[in-house]
């Protein structure tokens, strides 16, 4: 790897899985830790200034943007002001930034997949300003690659998975949608593609634009949540052992979540050669790292 590579977010699940996966192939990161108060502009242009990397993966606010059951509207807009000065930062800088985004850019409204073409309508605040961002960093900073996720899951205790995973230790109903449909995506597997693009990126290709990623299989979260609990099941003693389907519009973020999140991956598969790999092959790696950890 040619390019000096900086990543924010290096202690997040999926910043964790990116510098696992490149330490495999020789590919270091530089990680800086995040000041007291996260990352800001005015933290940020110190930053760059200081060190000018060649390229930039942004997973600062991975955290609240794929796996925290919900985020501030306060909070929300402060990280918008900080990826818009990031993203002016790397323009003048001339860094690359690969930023993520993800399927909540969509209000689910449709029942095909979703491609890179399609108009993004968001529903709820997070999707809101996820697009707000990809507006913002398409406008000021031309070399970027922006990589919408679909559901990601992660080992961290309080994430989309640790969460559901703690409820089955509890004789409690789990109640997941049977209605709503998506494409699960282990943390792993998102740190693949993201090295993958960055491989490519290094030899000098302006493959610049928005990609879609997500885990081969479109499913419910009825199905994920059986599939999870039968791989989880073999691990440790739960107490519940099928969940409780439910409608869509009967959950209670049904007014934030898109009911079709299923994304076409055509425009990754034919720009950088990456193919979906099935997210089923992936869960039994996640949750035995997640019940190690925990």
């Amino acid at each position: 790897m040619r390019m000096r590579l900086m990543l924010l977010g290096g202690g997040n699940a999926l910043g964790q899985a990116l510098i696992r996966l490149g330490a495999e192939e020789d590919i270091g990161f530089l990680a800086p830790r995040p000041p007291e108060q996260g990352w800001d502009a005015a933290s940020l242009t110190q930053l760059l200034d200081d060190t000018r990397p060649d390229a930039l993966v942004n997973l600062a606010y991975y955290f609240d943007w794929f796996q925290a059951e919900s985020v501030s509207e306060q909070r929300l807009a402060s990280q918008e002001r900080s990826v818009e000065r990031l993203a002016e930062l790397c323009q003048h800088h001339n860094i690359i930034l690969v930023q993520p985004s993800s399927y909540r850019v969509f209000d689910g409204s449709r029942a095909t997949a979703y491609s890179e073409k399609d108009e993004p309508v968001p529903l709820g605040l997070r999707g809101q300003a996820l697009w707000r961002i990809e507006q913002s960093v398409r406008a000021t900073c031309p070399q970027h690659v922006l990589l919408r996720f679909g559901w990601v899951l992660d080992d961290s205790i309080d994430g989309v998975l640790g969460r559901f995973l703690t409820r089955a230790e509890s004789a409690h109903e789990l109640l997941l949608a049977d209605d709503r449909r998506g494409n699960p995506t282990p943390v792993d597997d998102a740190a693949r593609v993201i090295l993958s693009v960055l491989k490519q990126l290094d030899c000098a290709a302006p493959l610049w634009g928005t990609y879609h990623y997500a885990g081969n299989e479109a499913t419910t979260p009825l199905a994920l949540g059986q599939a999870i609990l039968g791989e989880a099941s073999q691990l440790r003693q739960l107490a519940v052992e099928a969940p409780t389907p439910q409608a869509h519009a009967a959950r209670p973020d049904a007014f934030e979540e898109p009911q079709h999140a299923v994304l076409a991956c055509k425009k990754i598969l034919h720009t950088f050669g990456i193919k979906p790999r099935a997210w089923r092959s992936g869960l039994p790696t996640l949750l035995d790292r997640f019940y190690r950890h925990g």
